[in-house]
């Protein structure tokens, strides 16, 4: 989840104190457009909590993993759903990644991990 600077401390803390969720702060070494990230884990899917300095508003971001990543974007991409690096470049990942969109225009990350 994107989430504009003004709003984030009490985005965490609802997860966190009204929730009753363990949130971790995470380092963001790799993502240059992301000042600070929590993690919030619900058993195997983790939900981040991204400060984006720049953002006015709230954006949802989902993230799925696969085991062959070629092949994944080669399926994708024979649906008619093309690769969108551009959105974040992501630096130093121990997985290989893409970034795709829904019809919706939710963006997803696409990530084989390392």
């Amino acid at each position: 989840m994107k989430i504009p600077k003004a709003r984030h401390e009490a985005t965490v803390a609802f997860y966190r104190d009204t929730l009753g969720f363990d949130v971790e702060e995470e380092d963001v070494f790799y993502a240059p457009t992301v000042s600070r990230t929590h993690s919030v884990r619900f058993g195997p899917n983790t939900l981040w909590l991204d400060c984006v300095d720049n953002y006015s508003q709230p954006d949802l971001w989902l993230q799925l993993h696969t085991d062959d990543l070629d092949a994944a974007v080669a399926k994708l991409a024979a649906s008619g759903v093309h690769l969108c690096d551009e959105v974040e470049p992501l630096e130093s990942l121990d997985s290989r990644t893409h970034w795709i969109r829904n019809p919706a225009g939710v963006v997803h990350l696409l990530a084989k991990p390392g």
